[in-house]
């Protein structure tokens, strides 16, 4: 018996759900299961399965149907088709290997969607071997491409006989899973060993308005793709010309918020106008695969510019004269409505009588100045070959006033329009930014800035423009040098104007913009740039100290300064301060961080100012007037001008630590090394009399060995320091000796620290494997005396052969210049990797202990392994040197900070009474030291003694 079941998915199914007699219309899926028809429109709800979050529902009423598949079922066979126009979903596809629009004979009749409407996606890419193609290896490409790709209309492969990359095009009827393209890349260069490339048109979803936006009004635009890409951008096209977008004062490009997991990411335009209308493409990439879409954006425009010419300029009422006025735009498809009104500024109409004072008509390089009315001003839109604007001139009296000129060249009027787009994030790209300001210094190279304030005006507006853009877009390194001697040339001028305010605030704007571009320029390389007016200097020591036009800035603890010495612009900016005048050739510094991040600091600037009669006044410019705020002047040997300034302002942008004394820690160090000083000579005639009797094994020999040299060197280091504690004091060739003294001893010290903390993980580790004494002693004299002798000659002989210093005479130590740069290097890196090794001892020693207690595992044991673990953290910090590391913890935190302040007078009472602990922990603690001394003290009274505790045993 043969049973039929027809399967009908209806898709694009309007609904009318009546719910309390309101009519609201739903699109849904309807699924008829069996011998199924559809006598009537009208269904009861409770013979269809409706899934919606609706309540109430009565009757449904099928407006449309349409059928996309049809599934036959035979006994245990089974045979679904799509219908014209659709094409197997994806789930069906992958799921049960039924594509490219054949029959499929799985029981898939359950899946939903089963069938979907084709649309076209566009496939194209190369595929790169390496070894040129052949027959066998195009059909394996189109094997693996039909087969992992779902719903293929077409396929064209471009034979590249003899040749290593071959194109293809595809065309496919459903969107696919981005991660199928991608799996198709991994197994075609896994099978073919080959480079893959795919890029598609219509796997991206694009929305924009569909009607026209008007002008000054915002739009957006969306892209919309199943997975997260791992790049993204977009672009427009317009005028056969291809513009990238990115964030700028009318582009606004984020991610955007959408339902089931998909990525979207948004294009917000503001304030659009025709410049922003065309065709945009957003792209889209994850791996080897680029997804892009395009839309349309219409905007209605109205004109961008409107020229008006009246022809006359001055009409003159007594004779009657006509005028024609005449606007003009540019070619435009738009329809306008065009009206005219008249407000009485636009035409000059004054009535002259006898005895009116008038000007008469002047001509003058080409350009005709008519009879005009007095206090009437013409405006004339003449500006000659090459340059663009007008000229206007105001009639006083019966006298003309001189000429004012509004036109600037050609270039310049592309070049500021270029850098406008450039702000608003149109073609805001490394290329379009180094092309700007190559065309900009071209311009300014011609241009005469002394009498043409126009073109001040327009030349200072692209900075301020492309300084706006810096903030959103990055400005790399080859701009610089253009960006600077456009710059430069620009104040080659005097900025003529007879308004003084309008040229003060252009000038301001000038300072503001270059401080903005230098300090959003990146620069890796370059380190010095000198124009005539502006020289450029880059440090990126820890202390800088450089030179830009004699004037010495100085600067510390910074990662990367940026200094520009300007000429010829400080008398543009002549606010006076309380009478003050300007010395002559004024040079202002523009100091800058290029993180910026710091807000405390201190910057010192020598201006080679001799102030015999004066006392200067250290300012800076606050955007809108000098203000002394926060600068001091400090009289110099030399009788030039020093200025600190301790602020971020227009001019720096700094940060400074400078120590200041602190008598409590001085105190807490004399003291401290008095006390260490007396305890290691204690401790070192203690030793000398117990030796005999204590010394009995190799163990206690190499301990004792080891402790003896660790204060005879830590003694030697210690007297080294008091006697180098007033450099002021000493000569050159004292502080140098002491200098190396301190080094070699303290080096020397660690080294038998080094010793005694491998003696000891030795003895913990190799318990059966003694160390033999001769090698002990071949080791330690190695590591104790030779090593730290070495390197102390070496870095001593390097500096002197390299012309740098290795100590410095103001504090007689070793000099730190930079990261891995300056003698004091020699001291750190020894040093640190011993106090390294020895934290890694004594966690061996602490891991021992913890494991010794482990198979009883009581909570005395564990007591007493706690105890013990504090007992090897106490008794071997000293001896370990460990307690310098505390040293570190003060580059962790700000100064002023209470951890700090913490760090800070822990290492220095630690490290001042080391002495003093050695003592302690080295020789007291010791059961067999302290039972002699008591014999010697007490004739061997002691007995009551023998059973104190003790933390060093000999094994």
């Amino acid at each position: 018996m043969f049973s039929r079941v027809c399967l009908f998915l209806i898709g694009a199914v309007y609904i009318y759900y009546q719910v309390n007699a309101a009519g609201e219309v739903f699109i849904g899926d309807l699924v008829v299961k069996s011998n199924f028809t559809l006598p009537q429109q009208q269904l009861s709800l409770s013979n269809v399965d409706v899934h919606a979050n609706i309540s109430n529902l009565t009757t449904v009423t099928i407006v449309q149907t349409k059928l996309f598949s049809e599934c036959i079922s035979t006994g245990a066979d089974s045979s679904c088709n799509c219908s014209g126009g659709y094409s197997w979903s994806n789930n069906v596809c992958y799921g049960f290997g039924c594509c490219n629009n054949t029959a499929c004979t799985q029981n898939v009749s359950h899946i939903t969607p089963l069938c979907i409407p084709k649309v076209q996606v566009y496939l194209n890419g190369s595929v790169t071997l390496n070894v040129p193609w052949d027959n066998t290896k195009i059909a394996e490409l189109e094997t693996a491409f039909r087969s992992k790709v779902n719903g293929v209309e077409s396929l064209k492969i471009t034979d590249h006989s003899q040749s290593n990359r071959t194109d293809f095009e595809a065309v496919i009827s459903v969107k696919l899973n981005t991660s199928v393209l991608q799996n198709l890349v991994t197994e075609l260069e896994g099978r073919l060993s080959a480079k893959v490339w795919i890029h598609t048109v219509g796997m991206v979803t694009i929305t924009s308005p569909e009607d026209s936006v008007r002008q000054d009004s915002n739009a957006t635009l969306n892209c919309t793709i199943e997975e997260a890409p791992t790049s993204s951008a977009w672009h427009l096209i317009r005028n056969h010309s291809r513009f990238e977008l990115s964030n700028g004062s009318v582009v606004t490009l984020s991610k955007c918020k959408t339902v089931g997991g998909k990525s979207c990411f948004e294009v917000f335009l503001q304030r659009v106008t025709g410049a922003w209308s065309g065709t945009y493409e957003c792209g889209l990439t994850i791996g080897a695969v680029t997804h892009t879409a395009k839309a349309q954006l219409s905007v209605a425009l109205l004109p961008e510019v409107i020229t008006m010419k009246i022809d006359p300029p001055v009409v003159d009422c007594a004779v009657n004269s006509s005028v024609k006025v005449t606007a003009t735009i540019q070619t435009s498809t738009e329809s306008f409505t065009v009206s005219w009104m008249h407000t009485g500024m636009a035409l000059i109409q004054k009535k002259t009588t006898k005895g009116s004072k008038v000007c008469d008509k002047e001509e003058e390089k080409d350009v005709l100045w008519p009879k005009t009315p007095d206090g009437s001003t013409v405006i004339n839109q003449t500006c000659g070959e090459g340059k663009v604007g007008n000229k206007s001139r105001t009639c006083k009296g019966n006298t003309w006033k001189s000429v004012i000129s509004n036109c600037i060249s050609q270039e310049l009027k592309n070049v500021e329009h270029e850098a406008e787009m450039f702000e608003k994030g149109l073609g805001a790209t490394p290329e379009a930014a180094l092309n700007i300001f190559e065309r900009f210094k071209n311009t300014t190279d011609y241009t005469n800035f002394d009498d043409n304030f126009a073109e001040v005006r327009a030349s200072v507006n692209v900075l301020n423009l492309m300084a706006k853009a810096s903030e959103n877009t990055t400005l790399m390194e080859p701009v610089l040098s253009d960006f600077l001697e456009a710059a430069s040339n620009m104040l080659n001028g005097s900025w003529h104007e007879s308004n003084t305010s309008i040229r003060q605030d252009l000038s301001s704007e000038y300072l503001k913009s270059v401080e903005g571009l230098v300090k959003n320029i990146q620069v890796n390389k370059t380190s010095h740039i000198s124009k005539p007016n502006l020289d450029f200097k880059v440090c990126s020591e820890a202390e800088c100290d450089l030179s830009v036009f004699n004037v010495s800035v100085a600067l510390n603890n910074t990662s990367k300064l940026k200094t520009v010495a300007v000429k010829k612009l400080v008398d543009k900016l002549n606010y006076p301060i309380q009478q003050t005048s300007l010395p002559p050739n004024s040079i202002l510094i523009i100091a800058t961080l290029e993180n910026g991040s710091m807000s405390s600091f201190n910057i010192t600037m020598e201006f080679p100012y001799k102030h015999l009669n004066q006392t200067p006044v250290c300012v800076y410019w606050n955007h809108t007037k000098w203000s002394q705020e926060g600068c001091t002047f400090e009289p110099s040997e030399g009788n030039n001008t020093i200025c600190k300034c301790s602020h971020l302002s227009a001019f720096s942008v700094l940060m400074s630590k400078n120590d200041t004394p602190n008598p409590a820690l001085d105190i807490i160090t004399y003291v401290g090394l008095s006390v260490s000083i007396c305890s290691l000579l204690i401790l070192l005639i203690i030793e000398s009399l117990v030796w005999s009797a204590v010394v009995k094994t190799n163990l206690s020999h190499f301990r004792h060995t080891a402790l003896v040299n660790i204060a005879t060197f830590l003694l030697l280091g210690n007297c080294s320091f008091l006697a180098s504690a007033s450099p002021e004091i000493l000569s050159d060739d004292w502080c140098l000796i002491l200098t190396i003294c301190k080094h070699l001893f303290f080096l020397a010290m660690f080294g038998w620290m080094l010793c005694m903390s491998i003696m000891l993980v030795h003895q913990l580790i190799f318990v059966f494997s003694p160390l033999r004494k001769r090698v002990f002693m071949l080791f330690s004299s190695i590591v104790g005396y030779a090593c730290p002798t070495l390197i102390v000659a070496i870095s001593y002989l390097y500096c002197k052969y390299t012309n740098k210093n290795y100590h410095d005479k103001e504090t007689c130590w070793l000099v730190f210049e930079k990261v891995l740069e300056g003698s004091m290097h020699a001291f750190l890196l020894p040093v640190g990797t011993i106090i390294f090794i020895n934290l890694f001892s004594m966690m061996v020693v602490i891991l021992t202990l913890m494991k010794s207690s482990v198979p009883d595992g009581s909570k005395a044991d564990d007591k007493e392994t706690a105890k013990s673990i504090i007992k090897v953290m106490v008794f071997l910090s000293p001896l370990f040197g460990v307690t310098w590391g505390i040293g570190l913890l003060q580059l962790m935190f700000k100064e002023g900070q209470l951890e700090h302040t913490i760090a800070r007078y822990s290492f220095t009472i630690l490290n001042a009474f080391q002495g003093f602990f050695v003592m302690l922990t080295g020789c007291f603690a010791e059961r067999k030291v302290r039972e002699e001394l008591l014999n010697r003290m007490f004739k061997g009274k002691h007995d009551s003694l023998k059973n104190s505790s003790t933390f060093t045993k000999d094994k």
